[in-house]
Protein backbone atom coordinates (compact mmCIF):
# COMPACT_ATOMS: atom_id res chain seq x y z
CA UNK A 1 0.00 0.00 0.00
CA UNK A 2 2.34 2.38 0.84
CA UNK A 3 4.15 2.12 -2.65
CA UNK A 4 0.73 2.34 -4.30
CA UNK A 5 0.03 5.59 -2.22
CA UNK A 6 3.23 6.65 -3.28
CA UNK A 7 2.29 7.03 -6.77
CA UNK A 8 -0.45 9.18 -5.96
CA UNK A 9 0.50 13.01 -6.59
CA UNK A 10 0.15 15.05 -3.77
CA UNK A 11 -2.97 17.58 -3.61
CA UNK A 12 -1.97 21.25 -3.40
CA UNK A 13 -3.93 23.46 -0.81
CA UNK A 14 -6.29 24.95 -3.26
CA UNK A 15 -7.23 21.27 -4.24
CA UNK A 16 -7.29 19.76 -0.68
CA UNK A 17 -10.04 22.70 -0.24
CA UNK A 18 -12.38 21.27 -2.46
CA UNK A 19 -15.50 19.44 -0.68
CA UNK A 20 -14.40 16.55 -3.13
CA UNK A 21 -10.62 16.22 -2.69
CA UNK A 22 -12.03 13.33 -0.10
CA UNK A 23 -12.41 11.00 -2.93
CA UNK A 24 -8.46 11.48 -4.12
CA UNK A 25 -7.40 8.04 -3.13
CA UNK A 26 -5.95 4.76 -3.88
CA UNK A 27 -8.63 3.12 -6.80
CA UNK A 28 -10.42 0.03 -5.88
CA UNK A 29 -9.30 -2.78 -7.79
CA UNK A 30 -10.81 -4.92 -10.25
CA UNK A 31 -11.99 -8.59 -9.42
CA UNK A 32 -8.79 -10.28 -10.89
CA UNK A 33 -10.85 -12.87 -12.82
CA UNK A 34 -12.11 -9.71 -15.15
CA UNK A 35 -9.09 -8.07 -15.12
CA UNK A 36 -7.39 -11.79 -16.14
CA UNK A 37 -9.70 -11.47 -19.31
CA UNK A 38 -7.76 -9.34 -20.90
CA UNK A 39 -4.41 -11.59 -20.73
CA UNK A 40 -4.43 -12.48 -24.35
CA UNK A 41 -6.08 -11.91 -27.34
CA UNK A 42 -9.62 -13.11 -27.58
CA UNK A 43 -10.47 -14.33 -31.28
CA UNK A 44 -10.87 -11.97 -34.11
CA UNK A 45 -13.75 -13.45 -36.11
CA UNK A 46 -15.88 -12.92 -32.92
CA UNK A 47 -15.29 -9.41 -32.70
CA UNK A 48 -17.21 -6.62 -34.43
CA UNK A 49 -15.99 -3.83 -36.42
CA UNK A 50 -17.79 -0.60 -35.91
CA UNK A 51 -20.11 -0.38 -39.08
CA UNK A 52 -21.49 -3.58 -37.24
CA UNK A 53 -22.29 -1.36 -34.30
CA UNK A 54 -26.14 -1.77 -33.82
CA UNK A 55 -25.16 -5.28 -33.09
CA UNK A 56 -24.56 -3.88 -29.40
CA UNK A 57 -28.70 -3.00 -29.74
CA UNK A 58 -29.90 -6.60 -29.98
CA UNK A 59 -31.11 -8.54 -27.09
CA UNK A 60 -28.95 -10.49 -25.12
CA UNK A 61 -24.71 -10.71 -25.20
CA UNK A 62 -22.47 -10.72 -28.41
CA UNK A 63 -20.02 -13.14 -28.80
CA UNK A 64 -17.25 -11.27 -27.18
CA UNK A 65 -18.21 -9.06 -24.14
CA UNK A 66 -15.22 -8.82 -22.67
CA UNK A 67 -11.46 -9.41 -24.47
CA UNK A 68 -8.96 -7.67 -27.25
CA UNK A 69 -7.84 -8.24 -30.44
CA UNK A 70 -6.39 -6.92 -33.38
CA UNK A 71 -8.79 -7.32 -36.25
CA UNK A 72 -7.92 -8.79 -39.59
CA UNK A 73 -7.69 -4.99 -40.70
CA UNK A 74 -4.93 -3.93 -38.52
CA UNK A 75 -7.33 -2.32 -36.47
CA UNK A 76 -7.52 -2.36 -32.34
CA UNK A 77 -10.60 -3.78 -30.89
CA UNK A 78 -11.76 -3.51 -26.89
CA UNK A 79 -14.60 -4.87 -25.57
CA UNK A 80 -15.77 -4.59 -21.88
CA UNK A 81 -19.10 -5.35 -19.80
CA UNK A 82 -19.41 -4.21 -16.05
CA UNK A 83 -22.90 -4.14 -14.49
CA UNK A 84 -23.23 -1.59 -11.81
CA UNK A 85 -26.07 -2.20 -9.20
CA UNK A 86 -26.22 1.35 -7.61
CA UNK A 87 -25.75 3.36 -10.74
CA UNK A 88 -28.09 5.01 -12.27
CA UNK A 89 -28.56 6.25 -16.28
CA UNK A 90 -28.95 9.78 -14.58
CA UNK A 91 -25.76 9.29 -12.72
CA UNK A 92 -23.29 8.58 -15.80
CA UNK A 93 -24.97 11.30 -17.73
CA UNK A 94 -24.41 13.79 -14.53
CA UNK A 95 -20.78 12.69 -13.77
CA UNK A 96 -19.66 13.17 -17.77
CA UNK A 97 -20.89 16.27 -17.89
CA UNK A 98 -18.82 16.97 -13.96
CA UNK A 99 -15.97 15.61 -14.08
CA UNK A 100 -14.40 17.36 -17.26
CA UNK A 101 -14.93 21.09 -15.36
CA UNK A 102 -11.61 20.44 -12.98
CA UNK A 103 -8.59 18.31 -13.51
CA UNK A 104 -9.09 17.04 -9.34
CA UNK A 105 -12.32 15.65 -10.55
CA UNK A 106 -11.09 13.71 -13.44
CA UNK A 107 -7.99 12.75 -11.55
CA UNK A 108 -10.00 10.94 -8.76
CA UNK A 109 -11.89 9.24 -11.32
CA UNK A 110 -8.60 6.61 -11.54
CA UNK A 111 -5.22 8.06 -9.71
CA UNK A 112 -2.59 7.53 -10.82
CA UNK A 113 -3.07 7.16 -14.20
CA UNK A 114 -5.78 10.42 -14.62
CA UNK A 115 -3.03 13.46 -15.04
CA UNK A 116 -5.14 16.13 -16.30
CA UNK A 117 -8.26 17.65 -18.56
CA UNK A 118 -9.48 20.77 -19.64
CA UNK A 119 -12.20 22.22 -21.66
CA UNK A 120 -12.36 24.98 -24.61
CA UNK A 121 -14.35 27.80 -23.57
CA UNK A 122 -17.22 26.98 -26.23
CA UNK A 123 -16.68 23.58 -24.29
CA UNK A 124 -17.26 25.03 -20.93
CA UNK A 125 -20.06 27.08 -22.10
CA UNK A 126 -22.31 24.28 -23.07
CA UNK A 127 -21.74 21.83 -20.36
CA UNK A 128 -22.96 25.31 -17.91
CA UNK A 129 -25.99 25.92 -20.04
CA UNK A 130 -28.87 25.37 -17.75
CA UNK A 131 -31.15 25.13 -20.63
CA UNK A 132 -29.72 22.14 -22.39
CA UNK A 133 -30.49 18.85 -20.72
CA UNK A 134 -27.76 16.79 -19.14
CA UNK A 135 -28.48 13.64 -21.21
CA UNK A 136 -26.96 16.25 -24.15
CA UNK A 137 -24.33 18.76 -21.95
CA UNK A 138 -21.15 16.54 -23.49
CA UNK A 139 -22.45 16.31 -27.42
CA UNK A 140 -19.86 18.05 -29.59
CA UNK A 141 -18.26 18.37 -26.52
CA UNK A 142 -14.44 18.08 -26.74
CA UNK A 143 -12.50 16.79 -23.55
CA UNK A 144 -8.13 17.33 -23.71
CA UNK A 145 -7.37 14.97 -21.36
CA UNK A 146 -3.85 13.76 -20.27
CA UNK A 147 -3.66 10.17 -19.10
CA UNK A 148 -1.73 6.90 -18.98
CA UNK A 149 -3.12 3.67 -21.09
CA UNK A 150 -0.32 1.48 -19.84
CA UNK A 151 2.04 2.73 -22.40
CA UNK A 152 3.21 5.78 -21.09
CA UNK A 153 1.45 9.11 -20.49
CA UNK A 154 -0.38 10.35 -23.52
CA UNK A 155 -2.23 13.80 -24.68
CA UNK A 156 -5.94 12.48 -25.98
CA UNK A 157 -8.73 14.69 -27.74
CA UNK A 158 -12.25 13.18 -27.07
CA UNK A 159 -14.68 14.54 -29.41
CA UNK A 160 -17.91 13.41 -27.55
CA UNK A 161 -21.02 12.71 -29.96
CA UNK A 162 -24.49 12.12 -30.21
CA UNK A 163 -25.63 7.86 -30.81
CA UNK A 164 -27.13 9.64 -34.06
CA UNK A 165 -23.85 11.33 -34.92
CA UNK A 166 -22.22 8.06 -34.07
CA UNK A 167 -23.78 6.02 -36.93
CA UNK A 168 -26.72 4.13 -34.63
CA UNK A 169 -30.32 3.25 -35.64
CA UNK A 170 -31.91 5.66 -34.19
CA UNK A 171 -35.15 3.58 -34.66
CA UNK A 172 -34.02 1.23 -32.08
CA UNK A 173 -32.83 3.34 -29.71
CA UNK A 174 -34.90 2.97 -26.69
CA UNK A 175 -35.54 0.65 -23.97
CA UNK A 176 -34.76 -2.04 -22.89
CA UNK A 177 -32.26 -1.74 -25.28
CA UNK A 178 -30.24 1.28 -24.46
CA UNK A 179 -30.96 3.80 -21.59
CA UNK A 180 -28.10 5.96 -22.46
CA UNK A 181 -24.72 6.67 -24.68
CA UNK A 182 -21.54 8.01 -24.03
CA UNK A 183 -19.10 7.63 -26.80
CA UNK A 184 -17.21 9.30 -30.09
CA UNK A 185 -13.69 10.00 -31.30
CA UNK A 186 -9.96 10.60 -30.22
CA UNK A 187 -6.78 11.35 -30.93
CA UNK A 188 -3.77 10.51 -29.11
CA UNK A 189 -0.09 11.18 -28.80
CA UNK A 190 2.65 10.64 -26.40
CA UNK A 191 2.43 13.63 -23.90
CA UNK A 192 5.57 15.70 -24.70
CA UNK A 193 5.43 14.54 -28.41
CA UNK A 194 7.92 16.80 -30.36
CA UNK A 195 5.22 16.67 -33.26
CA UNK A 196 1.62 17.12 -32.62
CA UNK A 197 0.56 16.13 -36.24
CA UNK A 198 1.27 12.18 -35.37
CA UNK A 199 -1.55 10.98 -33.98
CA UNK A 200 -3.55 8.14 -33.40
CA UNK A 201 -7.02 7.52 -33.77
CA UNK A 202 -9.94 5.37 -32.19
CA UNK A 203 -13.82 5.54 -31.47
CA UNK A 204 -15.13 4.90 -28.22
CA UNK A 205 -18.57 3.60 -27.52
CA UNK A 206 -20.17 2.97 -24.17
CA UNK A 207 -24.24 1.98 -24.16
CA UNK A 208 -25.73 1.50 -20.62
CA UNK A 209 -28.89 -0.37 -20.19
CA UNK A 210 -30.97 -1.20 -17.60
CA UNK A 211 -30.61 -5.24 -16.68
CA UNK A 212 -32.20 -7.00 -13.41
CA UNK A 213 -29.29 -6.41 -10.77
CA UNK A 214 -28.44 -2.88 -12.12
CA UNK A 215 -27.13 -0.53 -14.79
CA UNK A 216 -25.13 -2.76 -17.42
CA UNK A 217 -22.24 -0.93 -19.28
CA UNK A 218 -20.72 -1.99 -22.67
CA UNK A 219 -17.28 -0.62 -23.97
CA UNK A 220 -16.22 -1.49 -27.42
CA UNK A 221 -13.08 0.42 -28.84
CA UNK A 222 -11.87 0.65 -32.73
CA UNK A 223 -8.44 2.25 -32.61
CA UNK A 224 -6.86 3.09 -35.88
CA UNK A 225 -10.71 4.19 -36.68
CA UNK A 226 -12.01 7.77 -37.57
CA UNK A 227 -15.18 9.65 -38.20
CA UNK A 228 -15.33 10.23 -41.45
CA UNK A 229 -18.46 12.05 -42.67
CA UNK A 230 -20.33 10.61 -40.50
CA UNK A 231 -19.35 7.11 -40.57
CA UNK A 232 -16.37 5.78 -39.23
CA UNK A 233 -13.27 5.25 -41.49
CA UNK A 234 -10.35 3.15 -41.03
CA UNK A 235 -6.97 5.14 -40.94
CA UNK A 236 -4.43 2.59 -40.75
CA UNK A 237 -1.84 2.49 -43.88
CA UNK A 238 -2.23 -0.93 -45.85
CA UNK A 239 -0.19 -3.57 -44.25
CA UNK A 240 0.01 -1.77 -40.67
CA UNK A 241 -1.71 -2.47 -37.24
CA UNK A 242 -1.82 -0.93 -33.94
CA UNK A 243 0.55 -2.24 -31.85
CA UNK A 244 -1.03 -5.52 -29.59
CA UNK A 245 0.66 -3.55 -26.46
CA UNK A 246 -1.34 -0.61 -27.03
CA UNK A 247 -4.53 -2.29 -27.30
CA UNK A 248 -4.21 -4.36 -24.44
CA UNK A 249 -3.02 -1.67 -22.35
CA UNK A 250 -6.24 0.43 -23.17
CA UNK A 251 -8.42 -2.54 -22.53
CA UNK A 252 -6.58 -3.35 -19.26
CA UNK A 253 -7.29 0.42 -17.96
CA UNK A 254 -10.71 0.01 -19.16
CA UNK A 255 -11.07 -2.43 -16.73
CA UNK A 256 -9.62 -0.56 -14.09
CA UNK A 257 -11.29 2.79 -14.16
CA UNK A 258 -14.17 1.57 -14.51
CA UNK A 259 -14.20 -0.99 -11.89
CA UNK A 260 -13.13 2.09 -9.50
CA UNK A 261 -15.86 3.97 -10.62
CA UNK A 262 -18.58 2.34 -10.02
CA UNK A 263 -17.65 1.95 -6.26
CA UNK A 264 -16.91 5.80 -6.72
CA UNK A 265 -19.76 6.96 -8.88
CA UNK A 266 -22.77 6.12 -6.26
CA UNK A 267 -21.18 7.80 -3.49
CA UNK A 268 -19.76 11.10 -5.12
CA UNK A 269 -23.37 11.54 -6.82
CA UNK A 270 -24.96 10.99 -3.53
CA UNK A 271 -23.03 13.85 -2.04
CA UNK A 272 -22.73 16.26 -5.74
CA UNK A 273 -25.40 15.29 -8.05
CA UNK A 274 -28.60 16.76 -8.64
CA UNK A 275 -27.13 20.55 -7.90
CA UNK A 276 -26.03 22.64 -10.99
CA UNK A 277 -22.94 21.19 -12.67
CA UNK A 278 -20.95 23.71 -11.43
Amino acid sequence: MTTRKSELAPLDPEEQSRAYAKYYRDPVPPDPAHLAMMDAPCDPSKAIYPEQMNQLLDPGDLEVEIGWCNLSNGAGFIANRNVYKDVTAEMIEWWFAWHPLEDLRYRLWYPPQHAGIALSRESLERILDPSIPISEKIRGVTHHVTEDCNCGMENIDITFLSPLAFGFDMTRWKEPYVSTFVGGFGWSCPAGEADPAIKAPSLMCHIFRQVPGGLQHRTRFWMGYRMSRGKPELSLPPGLAVPAMAVQGLARHNVREFANLGILLPEIYAEFGGRTIA
